[in-house]
């Protein structure tokens, strides 16, 4: 994790990931289906320049990745999925198709959620202040002992 981002950080950054995911890859649903598209495959329509926007756009998603300080290996894997997306949306209409099916900003999103999810199963637990534990107990029996000497 990014030194300096807080778990506030990470949820904010998976909520506005979860939006932009949801607007590119999922906004649309086909009549009495539950497919669903978004905004990328439509803008993929448009022949290379549209595949070439879709791959800009997603950038987004590794931005945010790299902000919370994501692994090189996670990010690595959202440039794969970026660019398997784009060349497969390269093919005249089967790529529309796979553009529609294959989905890699929500795959990046959910990616960095696992990834971040880790993070917070393998931070290290503090251990507990057994020393601080004694000299407290310590100065409060000594404390307590002043108090009952002086009051008897």
């Amino acid at each position: 994790m990014s030194r300096h981002s807080t778990h506030a950080d990470h949820a904010q950054a998976l909520r506005r990931l979860d939006r932009f995911s949801y607007w590119t890859d999922s906004n649309f649903r086909v009549p009495f289906t539950s497919f669903r598209f978004g905004l990328s495959p439509l803008i993929g329509l448009v022949p290379v320049i549209g595949d070439f926007i879709g791959l800009v756009l997603s950038l987004y998603v590794l931005h945010e990745a790299r902000r919370v300080g994501a692994s090189r290996r996670v990010q690595a894997r959202m440039v794969f999925n970026m660019l398997v997306e784009f060349v497969g949306g390269l093919v005249p209409i089967i790529g529309d198709a796979f553009d529609a099916i294959f989905k890699a900003n929500t795959r990046n999103t959910a990616l960095l959620r696992r990834w971040l999810k880790e993070q917070l199963e393998t931070e290290p637990r503090q251990p507990f202040p057994w020393f601080t534990l004694l000299w407290l107990s310590l100065l409060i029996a000594v404390l307590f002992g002043l108090m009952v000497l002086l009051l008897a």
